[in-house]
């Protein structure tokens, strides 16, 4: 016995830049209000470890707070990203999150070794 699935055409697949930008969009939006919860967090760690407030709710390893600091940095840098794709369609990550190795290009041109040209004058 062979089963047959007949399932209908869907749209067809799209080349185009910036088709996910309405979920960019919502992402973006979405990770504010958690990156927001994240600083909160890691601010009232630090306050309980300089003995301002009492103690910090959380156990384990959640109950540092550089790891909460920097969890809500990496959101807020997310959100940013997410955002500005879903304004203008283009993913770009901002450059000071770009390496800069000597190896790496990141326009994908090989640049020419730099030379040094001395001039001597003659006394």
């Amino acid at each position: 016995m062979v089963v047959r699935i007949r399932l209908r055409k869907g749209r067809p697949v799209q080349r185009k830049r910036g088709k996910n930008r309405h979920l960019a969009s919502a992402s973006g939006a979405l990770l504010i209000p958690v990156a927001l919860m994240a600083y909160v967090l890691g601010f009232w760690g630090l306050a309980s470890d300089m003995g301002m407030v009492g103690e910090f709710g959380i156990k384990g390893t959640f109950s540092h707070w550089q790891m909460w600091m920097a969890a809500a940095v990496l959101l807020h840098v997310l959100s940013s990203i997410l955002s500005r794709y879903g304004r203008s369609g283009d993913f770009e990550i901002p450059e000071v999150l770009t390496p800069h190795f000597a190896p790496f290009h990141p326009s994908g041109e090989e640049k020419p070794p730099e030379t040094v040209s001395r001039q001597t004058s003659a006394p």
